[in-house]
């Protein structure tokens, strides 16, 4: 058999690498959702799942993985596996209503900028670049060591940190779009700048947004890991970053303590990456 031509082997070679590609996407993405999922059961079946109290001293201190404490126990002696379980609540809260809140601030601000050109375009824009060049995680520490650790103080300081992304990138999407014929029709016909936002671009940005709302997902549930995880989260509720918290000075002794909402915040974290670059993804070639 004769052998191919140098761009015919290439062409082959670039047809099997996007074949491959299309071939991953979907898999991304149902793992991604999969994963999502039963956390997402898992936190609304806390209750039955695990029905006492997190807080509770259930047990000796330190104690391994048994079937009484299928995780163990921390330094307490707070049963890890009910703690992990109505962790699943918290954080998933925290991530969901700080992403919806940072997504709508975005929105709000990326589409006025890009409707109202000129003069308030540049300040919105130089006010979001200021607030992208804060160091987001130091500015939410320094926000709750002042008013305190309250849930909704953590979800508003993520979430008043979290939308610049999502401004810029609504902003360029906007752009992009108001220039192309139906948005001039709609234009012509009178259409306000509000209806052209929510009817004509609003659903050629949906994909990205939603890839932003799921990296946004994961980064508020890192950032309330990382709080807690320094004694400045909310002491009433029970968190991921509490147990994690509670085993960095008995990690040595006592593995399990970190060992589980250490995973369990990977995996949450690990789902909504996987949503989001799969959506990116779908994106790219459905504009190609």
């Amino acid at each position: 058999m004769l052998p191919l031509p140098g761009w015919t082997r290439a062409f082959a070679f670039d047809d099997v690498t996007r074949r491959t590609r299309r071939a991953r996407r979907p898999r991304a993405a149902i793992a991604g959702l999969l994963l999502l999922t039963v956390l997402a059961l898992v936190a609304v079946g806390a209750p039955w799942l695990a029905p006492a109290d997190p807080f509770a001293l259930s047990g000796p201190a330190l104690a391994a993985p048994s079937p009484d404490h299928p995780f163990g126990t921390d330094d307490l002696g707070r049963d890890v596996y009910t703690g992990v379980i109505h962790g699943a609540w918290s954080s998933l809260l925290v991530g969901v209503a700080s992403a919806a809140a940072a997504t709508a601030i975005g929105l709000v601000i990326g589409g006025f900028a890009a409707i109202r050109a000129g003069a308030i375009d540049h300040l919105l824009m130089r006010v979001t670049e200021f607030a992208q060049a804060v160091p987001r995680f130091f500015l939410v520490v320094v926000v709750v060591s002042l008013f305190g650790g309250r849930l909704w103080l953590v979800i508003a300081a993520i979430a008043l940190t979290a939308w610049p992304a999502t401004a810029r990138i609504f902003r360029a999407q906007v752009l992009n779009t108001l220039g192309r014929d139906f948005v001039m029709a709609a234009r012509a016909c009178g259409s306000s700048d509000a209806r052209i936002l929510l009817r004509h671009v609003m659903p050629l940005t949906a994909a990205v947004l939603a890839a932003q709302v799921s990296y946004q997902v994961g980064g508020a549930i890192l950032s309330e890991a990382g709080l807690s995880f320094l004694g400045l989260g909310d002491p009433r509720i029970m968190t991921w970053g509490t147990l994690l918290g509670a085993a960095h000075q008995t990690v040595s002794e006592a593995w399990w303590v970190a060992l589980f909402p250490g995973l369990a915040l990977t995996v949450t974290v690990l789902g909504c990456n996987l949503l989001g670059d799969a959506l990116l993804q779908r994106d790219a070639e459905s504009g190609r």
